[in-house]
């Protein structure tokens, strides 16, 4: 880990810390810091920065500008003052300010991840990955995943590393998001549960544990119930059987579902950041600004405008409670107690409809749990007590 100033750079957890608070930054934005820092003992050349950060990518060197601006607010550092970053003015940047360098420190052991390809009998191309090693675990896609962007992101890289340390995790985006095909057209909640089987089937996978979580939850489901006898163990987490249309029995339910939709597609076609803002103070109500940040940016990358509101159209009508009683593995449901996204209601429903299941409430109201509150070690060690990892 590198210390400077009131940072501290963890490039292993993608991490930028300043007075001990976790700093959003770009993963563009990172990787500039983290390469001037290794090279800080020279002026680094805008060409030899450009293709660091953007590969073989075509961009101008106004790009780079800009990074270079966030990297010094991020920091504490300003084009005035020059006190951590200098521009050598024709030629490129130096990191001119004193660096620790803690060797020491615990760093996170991420195992390199595999992205493939397989493609449905549609034509519709599906991504997925695999990371870890061990039996495999393999979890249903939810909200907006990227297999490439979660890898860095502080939303879900622990969620990774946490699920990959005793297992072969295998995950995908679905068709619409991330790696996978985006202009698919219409699709439906049963296409989800194809995309699943198509992954499963592609790596000739015979019986595992089967993770979902949110709306990943009734994927999950109905795979498990199209194919008991694969899935040896269930687990769902801020799951729901009902979405919202279809649990709406009064006309202020109604009213909230519809908003849902309105917020949606208002907030992804106008690109503004206000309305996508609703959707992270609901997924991460404790959250620091840095993680709705975060969580926002990761939103915006991972599908298009027009693809957020059929997402949002079909997990809002999603309904698995008639076919829930059928799932037959043991079942393990965890919940944060105070989830404002999906409310724990519906962990009661679910525990309600699936024969030997178990319900455990987290003391939490983030409905995806961060790295750092108490919820998170909880989440894993009923997990691993579950799995029998």
């Amino acid at each position: 880990m590198y210390e400077f100033e009131d940072c501290v750079v963890d490039p292993q957890r993608f991490e930028l810390r300043r007075r001990g608070e976790p700093v959003h930054v770009e993963p563009q934005v990172f990787a500039l810091l983290t390469h001037l820092i290794r090279h800080r003992d020279r002026v680094v050349g805008k060409t030899e920065l450009l293709d660091s950060v953007w590969g073989y990518r075509h961009v101008s060197e106004s790009a780079l500008t800009s990074r270079v601006k966030a990297l010094r607010r991020a920091i504490g550092d300003s084009g005035e003052r020059q006190r951590i970053v200098a521009t050598v003015h024709g030629v490129g940047y130096r990191f001119v300010a004193d660096v620790r360098e803690n060797g020491a420190a615990p760093l996170r052991v991420r195992a390199p991840q595999q992205i493939r390809y397989c493609r449905s009998p549609d034509g519709v191309r599906v991504a997925y990955a695999l990371s870890g090693c061990g039996p495999p675990l393999v979890k249903a896609a939810n909200w907006l995943t990227h297999l490439d962007l979660e890898w860095a992101s502080p939303i879900w890289a622990h969620w990774l590393d946490g699920l990959a340390r005793r297992h072969t995790l295998v995950r995908y985006d679905e068709r619409g998001c991330g790696l996978s095909d985006w202009d698919i057209g219409e699709f439906r909640f049963d296409d989800w549960v194809d995309d699943l089987e198509l992954v499963v089937d592609g790596l000739g996978l015979e019986r595992f544990p089967l993770l979902g979580i949110s709306q990943g939850g009734a994927v999950a489901i109905a795979y498990a119930v199209r194919h008991p006898e694969r899935v040896s163990r269930l687990v769902l987490a801020g799951a729901y059987s009902r979405g919202r249309f279809a649990r709406a029995t009064t006309p202020e339910e109604k009213e909230e579902a519809e908003l849902d939709l309105v917020l949606g597609r208002i907030g992804w076609r106008h690109d503004d950041p206000t309305f996508r803002q609703v959707f992270a103070g609901q997924f991460l109500p404790d959250a620091t600004r840095e993680l709705w940040d975060a969580f926002n940016d990761l939103q915006r990358a991972t599908t298009s405008n027009d693809n957020v509101v059929r997402f949002l159209n079909v997990f809002a009508h999603i309904d698995v409670s008639a076919i829930a009683p059928s799932v037959r593995c043991p079942t393990l449901i965890l919940h944060s107690r105070g989830d404002l996204r999906v409310p724990k209601a519906q962990a009661q429903e679910l525990a309600a409809l699936i024969p030997d299941s178990r319900l455990c409430f987290l003391d939490s109201r983030n409905h995806v749990l961060t790295e750092q509150e108490p919820a998170w070690p909880e989440f894993l060690a009923e997990l691993d007590s579950f799995l029998g990892s």
